[in-house]
């Protein structure tokens, strides 16, 4: 399905030997990095937004830098989206 909905998931591939993480037009490989057992986020618009553009961002060899009000998650969204594609986040 090529629906924007769709395309909007994180979602996991497995393509020529290697587990793939692919959301929207961004394409990551799967880092293997066990980060702990750690609760996870409630996914929000804005946590769907917040994802898609840091993917966007690491496909380029990019970083990003969420930014807001103190409080609103920044810092857990980005920590949460770096234990989906098992990178280690610093």
């Amino acid at each position: 399905e090529t629906s924007f909905a769709w395309l909007a998931q994180l979602r996991y591939y497995w393509e020529s030997g290697q587990l793939m993480v692919r959301q929207t037009n961004a394409c990551l490989a799967y880092g293997y990095e066990y980060l702990g057992n750690s609760g996870r986020l409630v996914i929000t618009p804005l946590t769907d937004r917040c994802y898609r553009t840091l993917m966007g961002a690491l496909h380029l060899n990019l970083g990003g830098a969420p930014e807001g009000p103190a409080g609103t998650g920044k810092t857990e969204t980005t920590k949460d989206l770096a234990k989906a594609i098992a990178k280690q986040c610093v």
